[in-house]
């Protein structure tokens, strides 16, 4: 058995906890398959105000799991770690929903 130490234990749930949320898997599910969108693009697809999809993207780059890269007016977000794209198509997330 591997053991994790308490901080990588905190750290996995801290990163879990910020993914747990509707919108927050919504946006990651836009972001999947290596696509970068701005804020106005996302907010557009997913039919939420800006200030919400900001809110959310917020907590998720803050986390590790997005990152933003500047380009002259617009930041684009991607998703940091191929762990999370595989977390989103992962069917036991299908199951669930």
């Amino acid at each position: 058995m591997i053991e994790i130490s308490d901080e990588k234990l905190e750290q996995a749930a801290e990163m879990l906890k910020a993914i747990a949320h509707p919108t927050r898997i919504s946006i990651l599910n836009k972001l999947k398959d290596g696509n970068k969108h701005n804020v106005t693009e996302l907010y557009t697809m997913l039919c939420c105000g800006q200030a919400t999809i900001s809110h959310h993207l917020g907590i998720l780059k803050n986390k590790g799991i997005l990152i933003s890269k500047r380009d002259g007016k617009n930041t684009y977000y991607e998703i940091k770690k191929d762990i999370f794209v595989e977390c989103i198509n992962n069917k036991i997330i299908n199951q669930i929903l």
